[in-house]
């Protein structure tokens, strides 16, 4: 899923790790840079589950300078192979990948030991302030709630059972979790609420006010802008302009002198509508995407799009005319069709229940891709009054 700045979300679950004896660790070094290298060009987070690290599936010393070697300067910095086992397991494996520490733009440990904090202590003078600042502890799985979407995670039973004995040793000296009631939405709402709301609030207007503005300003001055969509932004700022918008009051981004912020409220406002745009009821014949044969894949696009109810027909139409122009100006913004749609993808469509299995990625990034690539082709044949 995402975090609350619209950055992808990559776990690490500990317990997940079969014994070192049964392990493949070539395969897994591969699985690893095959896992990040869809991510690591964009501003992403990783959630590291320390829970289930043991001494039967800790990674070996012999395991760990292998694949020290392996990642070059694009995964590893030689700054983090440390002395230690699992201090080297936590940083190598969950985020010193070479080019990707860049982009990492949070690490949240969660369940970590004392031990490990002690090392973190030891070793933190090697380590750089920037980088560290980006590495978070949260003692209990209620926390990650503050940061990303806990709800799009696939936390392991394990670490819940885990998660629950620790609170049950502490009970009585943890306040309850107070989950506060749903409050109506504004009048003015924009954010969290559905397609038909905002029409109905806005006279009728078929695309939404927060869309039209930040594409607009995103014509004008956005589009060779080098990663477009890749970066993120202040999450204060991101709230601000949230907030601003749900009052119904006017934002003005050159306010704010940095072109992403359009761009992150543009990916919010699709990742936090109920219903995605390309509607739950094409979750399934989108996945099949991948075995239709490829010269077919543009028409059976077509008749997927043709479902769509004439609202998120509209606005899908809006925005992938707009995404279409941004990688024709690719030669500038490296942002093709296929980078487009790998971020683009799971904030069109998603599943109604739990969360989008990462062999999901490939059908829903390829969909997002035609679509692009073959706007004129695939959006030619279906007018809608008041387009």
């Amino acid at each position: 899923g995402d975090d609350n700045s619209g950055r992808k979300v990559i776990t690490f679950s500990c317990c997940r790790m079969p014994p070192s004896h049964q392990l493949n660790h070539t395969r897994l070094l591969e699985y690893l840079k095959y896992t990040l290298d869809q991510y690591v060009e964009n501003d992403y987070t990783v959630v590291y589950f320390h829970y289930g690290l043991k001494s039967l599936n800790k990674p070996s010393l012999k395991w760990l300078q292998t694949a020290y070697k392996e990642f070059d300067r694009k995964y590893v910095s030689k700054i983090f192979v440390l002395p230690s086992i699992i201090f080297k397991s936590l940083l190598t494996i969950s985020f010193s990948f070479p080019r990707y520490k860049k982009n990492l733009k949070a690490l949240y440990v969660v369940h970590p030991t004392n031990f490990i904090k002690i090392l973190w202590n030891i070793f933190k003078p090697l380590i750089s302030h920037k980088f560290g600042k980006k590495i978070t502890y949260l003692n209990y799985l209620s926390d990650l709630r503050e940061h990303l979407k806990y709800d799009q995670l696939n936390i392991p039973q394990e670490v819940i059972r885990h998660d629950e004995n620790l609170r049950g040793k502490q009970k009585g000296k943890l306040p309850p979790v107070k989950v506060p009631p749903p409050r109506p939405p504004l009048p003015t709402q924009q954010f969290g609420v559905s397609l038909q709301y905002i029409k109905d609030k806005n006279k009728g207007e078929l695309i939404p006010p927060v869309m039209k503005e930040t594409v607009s300003y995103l014509k004008r001055k956005g589009l060779q802008v080098e990663g477009l969509f890749r970066r993120s932004a202040s999450i204060q700022t991101i709230k601000d302009v949230q907030k601003l918008y749900n009052q119904g009051k006017s934002v003005n981004f050159d306010d704010y002198h940095d072109i992403h912020i359009p761009a992150v409220i543009l990916k919010t406002f699709l990742r936090e509508l109920p219903q995605p745009l390309l509607t739950f009821e094409c979750y399934d014949h989108i996945l099949g995407i991948t075995s239709v044969e490829s010269s077919l894949r543009v028409t059976r696009c077509k008749q997927i799009i043709q479902g769509l109810p004439e609202h998120n027909y509209v606005v899908l139409k809006y925005l992938i005319c707009f995404l279409h122009m941004v990688s024709q100006e690719s030669i500038y913004n490296r942002m093709t069709a296929s980078s487009l749609a790998c971020v683009f993808g799971l904030n069109l469509i998603w599943p109604s229940k739990g969360t989008a299995s990462l062999s999901a990625l490939v059908p829903l990034n390829l969909f997002t891709e035609l679509l692009i690539d073959f706007y004129t082709n695939i959006f030619n044949s279906r007018t809608v009054p008041g387009e």
